[in-house]
């Protein structure tokens, strides 16, 4: 190993280090080193000495590359990092800027759209996971990472374990989503696919939980059979989640609680309505809230 190679190799160890002391996900992690590499590539030779007017220059690069904004401020953000923790040398970031996102509300599901997309989802499994996902407005990642043990039906919540900021909270457990969950763990367990204790919606091994790679497959594969001609993701029952507690009139800091946001700007992001400026001062407690999944006309296939 050269000269080089050893000191890119400690600086990446110093930077991997720098990122778990503050707690920065796998994927973070693996996305801020990726950004570093490919400004080396750029610029090609090491970083590290990296003038203000390079990084400008790296700027210019990516934008007229037609990179989205979202991208290019993520890419910024790693670099920001790498600059100012790893190498203490925050002027090299004077003459970049994080550009502007315009706003755009997402698309959002009606409640027969909905339906029809529920009725439409290949197995109970995947239909009390999709039931999951808008009924407690959850990411794909939290309705793969849930236990059985999570299901606190006494109390009519649902506990997400290290959700949105690394805290664990709780979300909403409707009787139509409890009797989704009943009617799919009667049949795992009727079919052996699900172990005591563990994950609610497993994988082929049920020792392994549900990939959101395979949550996302489920998902496009009820929106075909329904019909629906919309560009459509798992996450678009989560805005729709929102939106539709936001139609109930349900007070907009509650929605913020439901969804794990930190700032009340976040929720706006999620809705696909303009949020009311004002909201009452004793919004209600969770257990009050009924989930938008009660208003949907679920049919003869909604288990009894």
């Amino acid at each position: 190993m050269t000269t080089t190679d050893q000191r890119m190799s400690r600086l990446r160890r110093r930077f991997i280090e720098d990122m778990t002391a503050r707690k920065l996900g796998a994927k973070t992690q693996a996305h801020s080193i990726r950004a570093v590499k490919q400004l080396a590539e750029f610029l090609g030779r090491s970083p590290v000495s990296a003038s203000a007017e390079d990084l400008r220059r790296y700027q210019l690069e990516l934008v007229e590359r037609g990179i989205g904004s979202p991208a290019l401020n993520s890419r910024l953000t790693a670099l920001r990092f790498f600059f100012d923790v790893t190498l203490e040398r925050p002027e090299a970031m004077a003459k970049t800027r994080h550009v502007h996102e315009p706003r755009k509300l997402p698309v959002v599901l009606s409640p027969e759209e909905l339906t029809r997309l529920l009725a439409a989802a290949p197995g109970p499994k995947y239909r009390a996971a999709l039931a999951v996902a808008y009924g407690a407005g959850l990411r794909a990642s939290k309705v793969c990472g849930l236990k059985v043990g999570d299901v606190d039906s006494g109390r009519g919540l649902l506990r997400v374990e290290q959700g949105k900021g690394h805290k664990d909270r709780y979300a909403l457990l409707s009787p139509t989503l409890l009797a989704l969950l009943h009617a799919w763990w009667r049949f795992a367990h009727a079919k052996g696919k699900m172990l005591a204790g563990g994950w609610l919606f497993p994988g082929q091994n049920p020792v392994n939980p549900l990939s959101t790679r395979q949550i996302n497959r489920a998902c496009h594969a009820a929106l075909d059979e329904a019909g629906l001609d919309k560009r459509v993701s798992l996450h678009t029952l989560r805005h729709s989640f929102a939106t539709h507690l936001l139609e109930q009139k349900v007070d907009i800091r509650v929605i913020q609680v439901l969804l794990g946001h930190k700032k009340l700007d976040y929720v706006q992001k999620d809705i696909g309505s303009r949020p009311p400026r004002s909201t009452p001062r004793s919004p209600p407690a969770l257990r009050e809230v009924i989930s938008p999944l009660e208003h949907l006309s679920l049919g003869d296939w909604l288990p009894t």
